[in-house]
């Protein structure tokens, strides 16, 4: 099986959230502000077919990331999503008829490469599919406390670039925390079947995970700029991924010489999200 089909699912869960994302951040720029943390949000957005729309996105890049995650390792998944970016803005540009720059276009460029030689030059592998619950309680204590911390520093500061930061973070967390989560049920219901699946904690671990990463998505997007978010939601995700895969699944990266690739692969990803996102669409045009 190898790499093959993971990466390939990986890929179709990053266009799916990326055409999630697009649809979901016009949707939130249509809605009443909100300067606190209002679960009402949800309701207001429901009333907004375009937000509908962005959900049944989000749905299947759900399964999308359930077979990816039950088929390859964690940290070779979950870093494929730094391709959300430039597919949103991709995306974006469609739906709002402009065309993205030279500049843009070299970002995008600098993305796909740095990630390509970043996961070829770690060689992430498989690791070990059973985690243990002692190895289960400290990271989701650390994760949960990160999350938590997080959003209330950034729920504390007016509209801005740190309130958006923080909130993109903490969702990065969660985001992360629910991909691992995910994949220990994906073992479970192989093992276990059905029953097993839905009577595991892991399950109803990862949803709970998921649903407070969709309602803090919702207000980093309100929070400020592209520019502050989505690099701390891009870049947070897979950073934590990769520590939970390596620290929860034992999962092995190259280290040595391949540092050096590895980080000139990171510093690309870097430099190519923070561009996209200093130069992004505004969603609001073209509705």
């Amino acid at each position: 099986m190898g790499v093959v089909l993971p990466v390939l699912f990986a890929l179709l869960a990053a266009f799916s959230n990326a055409l999630a994302t697009v649809l979901q951040r016009r949707a939130a720029l249509s809605v009443p502000q909100t300067q606190g943390f209002r679960p009402g949000l949800i309701l207001d957005l429901l009333r907004r077919p375009v937000w509908i729309g962005g959900m049944l996105a989000v749905i299947v890049a759900g399964v999308g990331q359930a077979v990816a995650l039950a088929t390859g390792p964690l940290s070779l998944v979950q870093p494929l999503f730094v391709l959300e970016l430039p597919l949103a803005l991709l995306l974006a540009s469609l739906m709002t008829g402009r065309h993205l720059p030279h500049t843009m276009w070299l970002a995008v460029g600098g993305v796909v490469v740095g990630l390509g030689v970043a996961l070829a030059s770690a060689a992430p592998d498989a690791g070990e599919a059973d985690v243990p619950l002692d190895r289960w309680v400290p990271a989701l204590a650390a994760c949960a406390g990160a999350a938590v911390l997080l959003a209330a520093a950034g729920l504390k500061r007016p509209v801005g670039k740190a309130r958006a930061g923080c909130l993109g973070a903490s969702t990065a967390v969660c985001y992360a925390l629910t991909a691992a989560l995910m994949k220990d049920s994906m073992r479970v219901l192989d093992t276990d079947g059905v029953v097993g699946f839905l009577t595991a904690w892991q399950t109803y671990g990862f949803a709970a995970a998921g649903v407070c990463a969709v309602l803090l998505l919702e207000h980093a997007m309100q929070g400020g700029p592209l520019i502050a978010s989505q690099p701390a939601l891009t870049l947070g995700d897979a950073t934590v991924s990769l520590l939970l895969g390596v620290v929860l699944y034992r999962e092995d990266v190259r280290a040595g010489w391949w540092v050096v690739p590895e980080l000139l692969g990171v510093a690309l990803i870097v430099a190519g999200v923070l561009t996209l996102a200093r130069r992004g669409i505004d969603l609001r045009e073209g509705q």
